[in-house]
């Protein structure tokens, strides 16, 4: 038989029992601890007019967002790669609320690449965004939320990377950098690619001193990066000093909070450059070499919603925190099975136990199949009058 039809697309996945359940258990513990945070839960449309999708972030999205055309109105519109811009729109356009608001979403989103979350296209992305607060303060809190994100999960030894994309972005404008240069550079920052980034920096003719200023941001990693930053990028602007001294006052709020969690400095990660304003963070656990949740400030964000408000936050794939958490089944009771009897005194039985919140699996008359093939631990057993539960 041809299976072609039955096969996914590549970077498409399906959950199937028990883990689909497993992953909607850890999508209502992690939403009761954001709401124990005081953030309000949104669910925005999974599919929305491009425009809206991609305003504000910079054009980040739009390789990664699938588009079609609505064939009412004959607008592009496009399937959500990211929930972050939506929330931002709900914040500015339909909140439209002067004090901080507090948001938080869970659902699938799209992407027509990988975008290096466990390799999947259809990730599960859930976060918290927190707006109307400009304060190293609100920075710490989302941090801190996303670490009770991963400790709820059952992930141990996370680490943090922090970075501010300010600090390039005011050396880029100090040194004259057009739009071209600018871009090239970043590029070269990001794969760290140190004779690159000093070809570049070469064929631009800077001034001695913004040459060496922007070469030193890629040797800038590790604990003591803002101590020998003071230093490399010394006679920088004011744009460069304000943007060190966020980061060290957020690491030092942040030990306050978590001083067991190991953080580390990144002066040239630029993730979501495009976009994000102030901070970025990531965290990572040393068995994967990759990030399992990620944000940072995005300030801009708002404006072309017509209200633009300080706002940062975080995501992760919740399909990644359940393969890396470690499971809890402790207090899962096994499944009951009950005979096909229509005995009234079984019906009341099995009725009273799932409004206990447990699992009664009924046999179906002539059913192929036992207690154990269901999946269930325990059977009900007529004792006299009464139906009792028996371990298997």
């Amino acid at each position: 038989m041809n299976n072609v039809h039955w096969l996914l697309p590549e970077g498409i996945d399906e959950l199937l029992p028990p883990k689909a359940l497993l992953l909607d258990k850890k999508r209502r513990d992690l939403l009761d601890l954001f709401n124990s945070w005081g953030y309000d839960l949104i669910q925005p449309p999974f599919i929305e007019y491009l425009e809206s999708l991609l305003t504000g972030t910079g054009g980040d999205l739009d390789l990664r967002t699938f588009k079609l055309t609505d064939q009412i109105t004959g607008r592009t519109l496009g399937i959500r790669a990211d929930i972050t811009p939506q929330a931002a729109r709900i914040d500015a356009h339909q909140l439209r609320r002067d004090e901080p608001t507090r948001l938080c979403y869970v659902g699938t989103v799209l992407n027509t690449r990988s975008d290096g979350f466990a390799g999947s296209r259809s990730p599960v992305q859930i976060g918290a965004e927190l707006y109307g607060h400009a304060g190293e303060e609100s920075d710490q809190e989302i941090l801190c939320l996303m670490l009770e994100t991963l400790e709820k999960s059952g992930i141990e030894n996370v680490y943090i990377d922090l970075g501010h994309v300010g600090i390039f972005r005011a050396l880029a404008e100090e040194s004259g950098l057009n739009k071209q240069q600018e871009l090239a550079l970043f590029d070269a920052l990001q794969r760290k690619a140190v004779p690159e980034i000093d070809s570049l920096l070469a064929n631009f003719a800077l001034p001695t001193e913004h040459h060496q200023r922007l070469a030193a941001l890629a040797s800038l990693s590790g604990d003591d990066a803002l101590i020998r930053a003071r230093k490399l990028l010394d006679g920088a602007g004011e744009g460069v000093k304000i943007a060190l001294a966020q980061l060290e006052r957020l690491a030092d709020l942040l030990a306050e909070q978590k001083p067991t969690v190991p953080v580390h400095f990144d002066l040239a990660e630029l993730r979501g450059y495009h976009y994000h304003t102030g901070v970025v963070f990531a965290a990572f656990v040393p068995e994967l070499g990759q990030e399992i949740a990620r944000g940072g400030r995005y300030d801009d964000i708002g404006q072309l919603f017509g209200r633009a408000r300080p706002a940062c936050g975080f995501s992760a794939d919740l399909k990644m925190l359940m393969r890396l958490g470690k499971v809890d089944d402790s207090a899962d009771l096994p499944g009951i099975f009950a005979p096909a009897d229509a005995d009234p005194a079984l019906r009341q039985r099995v009725t009273a136990l799932r409004a206990e919140g447990r699992r009664v699996i009924v046999a179906l008359p002539g059913q192929i199949g036992d207690a154990s093939t269901m999946s269930c631990g325990e059977a009900l057993v007529k004792q006299g009058a009464e139906w009792v539960i028996k371990s298997l």
